[in-house]
């Protein structure tokens, strides 16, 4: 888009004598410049009120639809009340994470209490269902993924949220059981190359996946915080490099989408979303490494690189394109609110400097709270999204309300952005927006 598509000629009575025309106002399409704790918290409140309502948590009997409020009358009829959204899956991973964020930022327990009720009932199945199987081996049941996880994205996610609640303290049932099996299934049995770097075969046999990062290194680095058992960072460290070698375009600062060994040339799509988890394992990973491991080094310089390549191209709006470096693709929520919290995390955690990124940070919440409606449903997200190795394919990707990627980027960023401007207030110099400190 071209610069003169934002340019405005205002009339005005007044001339360049009689008045300072650079101070104007602008007719921004985001909010600039306004960007508050109270606005930001009534954001959070609205996504909270809407999910809570939404996201029941109750194991119903399937043939009556009566509640099952006695985990030993569950059975193979057992299944969880109907719900916009799953509870168990990679997207409400990021969600549980997010509301603890938001509860922590805020001080407002509501936030933490959402997580907390719904893992503390998903142990509680769980323990349920694995006395029931016991029995009856080859029922299928509602809490199957956590049992059986068949897949990075059914592990990686939860386990690590469920270590973050654990951590509150105000879990009551014992959720060890299951996140050493999600932990089992990331190290011992998802399929590896030959080097050991976590990989499918799909959709063609020895293909990385740069989602797998968020499925898979939150985990073990809350693990290893968990345990104190250091061989947990020790693998999260050597498969972010293994991805990075592969899939890091250093010249763009960007991320590949997928990685397929013995495709030459492979086609590069910068999908947003993707990029966005591979920051956001970044995040996560700096956030619970020891200080004294030596692959924080290599994490910093790496964060620095993909938060260049990334501020770059933020559009005039504040949100980033469905395909990053492809200004004619739509713009897209989910990514942009990802890179709002890692942005502001960085800044708040003192790996990037404010003065560079704040603004960045700031737009883009503003433009993400513009996609918050009344109901507090977060409009302007991508679907899940394949594997694809043509531009039609991203571009005309569906995006959709009930797309559950957008709510826990959303939260996390709230969160984050009520910590910076705590942290790190802006001012308003000759109109810009600048944080100073």
């Amino acid at each position: 888009m071209s610069f003169a598509s934002f340019s405005q000629n205002t009339v005005s009575k007044n001339n360049d004598a009689t008045t300072p025309l650079h101070l104007l106002k602008p007719a921004y399409i985001t909010p600039y410049g306004e960007t508050k704790q109270a606005d930001v918290k009534a954001v959070l409140d609205r996504v909270y009120h809407y999910l809570d309502g939404v996201t029941p948590y109750q194991l119903i009997d399937k043939p009556s639809g009566q509640a099952i409020n006695n985990f030993d009358k569950v059975n193979s009829n057992s299944v969880f009340a109907a719900a916009d959204f799953r509870l168990i899956s990679y997207e409400w991973g990021v969600t549980y994470t997010g509301m603890l964020e938001a509860g922590a930022a805020t001080g407002d327990n509501k936030f933490t209490d959402y997580t907390v009720n719904r893992l503390s009932y998903i142990g509680n199945a769980f323990a349920a269902f694995k006395t029931y199987l016991k029995t009856s081996p080859l029922a299928v049941t509602p809490v199957k993924s956590v049992i059986a996880p068949e897949a990075l994205d059914d592990a990686g996610s939860m386990a690590a949220a469920m270590i973050k609640a654990v951590k509150t303290g105000a879990v009551k049932p014992d959720l060890r059981p299951i996140i050493d099996n999600y932990i089992g299934y990331i190290l011992t049995k998802q399929f590896r190359l030959a080097d050991g770097t976590l990989a499918r075969n799909r959709p063609h046999p020895n293909t990385l996946w740069l989602d797998d990062l968020y499925m898979s290194l939150p985990a073990l680095v809350q693990m290893g915080a968990l345990t104190g058992d250091r061989k947990y960072f020790d693998e999260a460290v050597k498969q972010y490099q293994l991805f990075s070698k592969r899939m890091f375009n250093t010249e763009r600062g960007l991320f590949m989408h997928g990685w397929v060994q013995d495709m030459d040339p492979h086609p590069q799509f910068h999908w947003a979303r993707a990029n966005g988890w591979a920051i956001l394992t970044t995040i996560e990973l700096l956030d619970a490494l020891p200080q004294d491991h030596p692959g924080r080094m290599f994490l910093t310089e790496m964060l620095k690189k993909h938060a260049a390549g990334l501020a770059q191209r933020q559009d005039a709006t504040g949100f980033w394109h469905q395909l990053l470096d492809r200004n004619d693709s739509y713009l897209e929520t989910s990514a942009t609110a990802i890179y709002a919290y890692c942005f502001a995390r960085a800044i708040n955690k003192g790996w990037l400097d404010a003065k560079a990124y704040g603004p960045a940070a700031l737009l883009a919440w503003n433009a993400v709270g513009t996609k918050v409606n009344d109901k507090g449903q977060v409009e302007g997200t991508c679907v899940g999204t394949g594997m694809g190795f043509d531009p039609a394919f991203y571009y005309y990707r569906p995006i959709n309300n009930y797309a559950a990627h957008g709510y826990g980027p959303v939260l996390l960023a709230g969160a984050e952005i009520y910590r910076m401007l705590q942290n790190h207030p802006f001012v308003i110099n000759d109109s810009a927006v600048q944080v100073p400190k």
